[in-house]
């Protein structure tokens, strides 16, 4: 991996996804006891950054290849990913996806023209399916983070964080699942931005990036994840392409509370307008509330995603909303 695969998938995706642009309030400013800015991925196309790597994937494949069919394995965003990107290419896609998966992600990945196959996370194993559906019916798996074309996709963001503060310094905040959103922007922020160091952020009881990074060896996570409201994000490890790169190129991960990312939820709604779901919202929680844990007088949080169920987002805003009537600016 390197940075000229993340700018020859940018030069690829061009005209196709957004560069979505950075947000500030004086009032997360104040939270966050240092200059704040907000990345939001939730903006993109399908409502996270998914896309962009599902996209950069799709289009490097040769046209045999493409033309058999895609298969991919998702809780929600990369299957929404997966399933436009198909779509912009007049393919076939089967997803599959966890059967506790957010309604709107099934709903959404559904109505781009996708197949949805379920299987149950903590008895199945997603790789296996996919696996068997691949060999079966001859598609192309797209994996969601251990992929070098789709690591590049998503490393379009750290580019763009380039472009928008070239000479800043301080940290990139990034949800990390496997690692390509996280891995990516490393890349590219290490040659564009070498000021600003990425550190994954993961929530609580899930941290196997974090722990990874700490023992300098893959870890992985144990026991039961169906119900975790962070489904975006929790994978069973790293992966093997994005662990190195991390480890490499990241500092120490941090771990927040389901708590605190529906706080961060409910702050991104009224202070920026924008709609985040938990996962999603995680680097923003760690800004706003460890920001003890945090160097330098900048730092960027990327929501990664904004693919929420309305009872989840309404209980973000009842339990979180209000919290305080400083005024914004």
């Amino acid at each position: 991996m390197n940075t000229a695969m993340i700018r020859a998938a940018a030069k690829r995706l061009q005209g196709h996804a957004r560069h979505t642009p950075l947000l500030s309030s004086r009032f997360l400013d104040e939270i966050a006891g240092r200059r704040l800015y907000v990345k939001p991925e939730c903006l993109q196309h399908t409502g996270s950054f998914k896309y962009r790597g599902a996209r950069a994937a799709v289009s490097a494949l040769g046209e045999r290849a493409r033309a058999r069919g895609l298969i991919a394995y998702s809780s929600g965003n990369h299957a929404q990913g997966v399933a436009l990107a198909a779509r912009d290419f007049g393919i076939s896609a089967v997803i599959v996806m966890p059967s506790d998966s957010p309604a709107l992600k099934v709903a959404n990945t559904r109505a781009l023209g996708a197949e949805v196959v379920f299987y149950d996370r903590d008895r199945e194993s997603r790789e296996e399916i996919g696996a068997r559906i691949a060999a079966e019916r001859g598609f192309t798996l797209i994996k969601p983070y251990d992929n070098p074309q789709v690591i590049a996709g998503q490393g379009m963001v750290g580019l763009e964080i380039a472009a928008d503060l070239p000479e800043a310094e301080g940290s990139v905040l990034v949800p990390c699942g496997g690692g390509g959103l996280t891995s990516g922007i490393a890349l590219a922020l290490a040659a564009e931005a070498p000021g600003l160091r990425v550190r994954p952020v993961e929530p609580e009881g899930f941290d196997d990036v974090a722990r990874s990074l700490a023992s300098g060896r893959i870890e992985h996570n144990s026991g039961p994840t169906t119900g975790a409201l962070c489904d975006a994000i929790i994978t069973p490890a790293p992966g093997e392409l994005t662990f190195p790169i991390m480890q490499r190129l990241c500092g120490p991960g941090l771990a927040v509370s389901e708590e605190e990312a529906l706080r961060a939820m409910a702050l991104a709604f009224e202070r920026l307008k924008i709609v985040a779901e938990p996962g999603g919202a995680v680097a923003l929680a760690a800004a706003l509330f460890h920001g003890d844990k945090l160097a330098g007088d900048a730092v960027v949080a990327v929501i990664s995603g904004g693919n929420v169920d309305a009872p989840l987002f309404a209980r973000a805003l009842a339990e979180h909303g209000g919290e305080s009537a400083h005024a914004d600016g």
